[in-house]
């Protein structure tokens, strides 16, 4: 199966003060177009650095990142932010959405950034919305939605650019356990369409639903399995 992710001997080193913090050490992965995989760990451990490479928020001290193809690693800021608006998606534990704003402006922010003209950002948001299950809550503002629906939001907000990675960071961190199996059966779904998703938690339950777990460890991989998928018969 064709890589979506490549990457070779990523390190990431901070320098705090006058100590040097080793986020990654020497980190290679591939991850495959429409695979699920969970990543977990202390913190501490590098999940999260890897994280925000993968999605383009920062970039390795050394090493090689390529996204369906083009080489990251040594990406002008402007170029970072292009890759992010057409590649990925991403989901935040804390939802990221602007609270006065309706659903509907919320998912078309993306949009917005990317210069698509207003009727094509209604079309597209409403479908998105209505994707999620939201078809009937397009003009409620967050403070209105349940934390779980202000999840779906955010998933429709993240898909609304049609990507090819989808980014969760804790995305049910902050939700009940119903909740979370909702929000979890939601992006099995999306994975069974063909989208690439790629989690990070803390919890071992949310983890069973990946098809792969990969397990971090003071800046390395401890453990890269593949398992049986949690809502998927085997």
């Amino acid at each position: 199966m064709e890589n979506l992710i490549q990457a070779r001997d990523l390190v990431k080193t901070y320098t705090m003060g006058d100590q040097t913090v080793h986020a990654l050490r020497g980190v290679s992965i591939d991850i495959a177009k429409g695979d699920f995989v969970a990543i977990m760990g202390a913190s501490g451990s590098g999940k999260s650095t890897l994280m925000n490479i993968f999605g383009c928020l920062d970039l390795p001290t050394t090493g090689q990142y390529h996204l369906a193809g083009e080489a990251v690693e040594g990406m002008a800021q402007d170029q970072l932010a292009s890759i992010r608006n057409r590649r990925i998606g991403f989901v935040f534990q804390q939802f990221n959405l602007l609270p006065r704003t309706s659903a509907l402006e919320n998912v078309e922010l993306p949009m917005v950034y990317g210069g698509i003209k207003a009727p094509e950002r209604h079309e597209r948001a409403m479908k998105a919305l209505t994707q999620v299950g939201l078809g009937e809550r397009f003009h409620h503002t967050p403070a209105v939605l349940s934390g779980g629906q202000q999840q779906r939001v955010a998933i429709a907000r993240a898909l609304v650019n049609q990507p090819q990675l989808i980014l969760a960071d804790e995305p049910t961190g902050a939700l009940d356990s119903q909740t979370s199996e909702d929000i979890m059966n939601l992006l099995t779904e999306l994975n069974k369409t063909g989208m690439t998703v790629v989690l990070v938690t803390h919890e071992a339950d949310i983890a069973e639903w990946a098809r792969r777990k990969i397990v971090f460890k003071d800046g390395h991989i401890v453990e890269d399995i593949v398992q049986a998928q949690k809502g998927v018969p085997a």
